[in-house]
């Protein structure tokens, strides 16, 4: 095998002609990669996505050929897949204001160019879910929010309406599984690419702590900040920190770390009814 990528939280090997991704317990907030591992981390993202693909296989192909032809020393936390000509542009869709969407509507009363109604607040659930892309900023730089007409001029009309019908489709059944298991989806973050032979295909992770912001439905109380099974947890501590945010980025207590692993268990185990060993 070879390392074609080490990335902020995924390892990237090729395997002949496919490849083998990896993710590892590294975690990374505001594209900085945290020094500090959470342990199982890895594991449970891995099994999270694999359960997430297969629930919505009928809505996309995926990436995935197997999640047992790894190499041992990456069982449990790597899946074998296919190479895929990756589409530039990050596909984020938004259910509920909150983070980046909620400062970028109280700047200019819209998210990534979509107009939305006065009087919203943190955790407010919008009208409807809104497509919200971002650009795929190079290593070490911030993904920035782009609008729907910046797809188009990027990717052309057919594939930027591809685009924002998959990720909302992506969306709207995964909030409505998870909520049927006490879960809200504020928002969540999938990439897309092309199949040789044409194909659009869903790969790297989905629906998982790392790319989304899952809530528990019970306290769901809109206007102020929600209790969060995701990163969240270690943003909400990285600010009160004092961080500015630049590498180098802090080491993580103890007692975060802690915290934060027993979040992505637990809301591993509410979404897929099986309990984490």
């Amino acid at each position: 095998m070879e390392l074609l990528h080490s990335g902020k939280v995924r390892d990237v090997y090729a395997d002949g002609d496919d490849l083998i991704l990896v993710a590892s317990d590294r975690i990374s907030i505001y594209d900085v990669p945290l020094p500090t591992p959470i342990p199982d981390k890895g594991r449970l993202l891995t099994a999270l996505s694999l359960w997430w693909f297969e629930q919505l296989a009928d809505l996309l192909p995926n990436h995935v050929i197997s999640a047992t032809d790894v190499p041992a020393e990456f069982a449990g936390r790597a899946i074998r897949c296919q190479r895929l000509d990756i589409i530039p542009v990050e596909c984020v869709a938004r259910g509920y204001l909150t983070g980046g969407g909620l400062r970028e509507y109280e700047r200019t009363g819209a998210v990534s160019g979509v107009p939305l109604p006065r009087g919203l607040g943190e955790a407010s659930i919008l009208p409807e879910p809104i497509f919200t892309p971002s650009s795929k900023a190079p290593a070490g730089e911030h993904d920035e929010p782009i609008t729907y007409d910046d797809v188009v001029d990027k990717l052309g009309q057919a594939t930027a309406e591809r685009l924002r019908q998959i990720t909302l489709d992506i969306y709207r059944r995964g909030a409505e599984l998870a909520a049927d298991r006490g879960i809200l989806i504020a928002d969540t973050k999938i990439e897309l690419g092309w199949a040789p032979d044409g194909t659009l295909v869903l790969a790297d992770e989905l629906l998982t702590s790392d790319s989304s912001r899952f809530w528990p439905a019970e306290s769901y109380q809109p206007g102020r900040v929600q209790f969060s099974y995701d990163k969240q947890y270690v943003r909400d501590w990285a600010t009160g920190s004092g961080w500015d945010k630049q590498p180098p980025a802090p080491d993580v207590p103890a007692e975060v770390v802690e915290a934060t692993r027993a979040r992505y268990v637990d809301v591993y185990e509410k979404l897929t009814g099986n309990r984490w060993e």
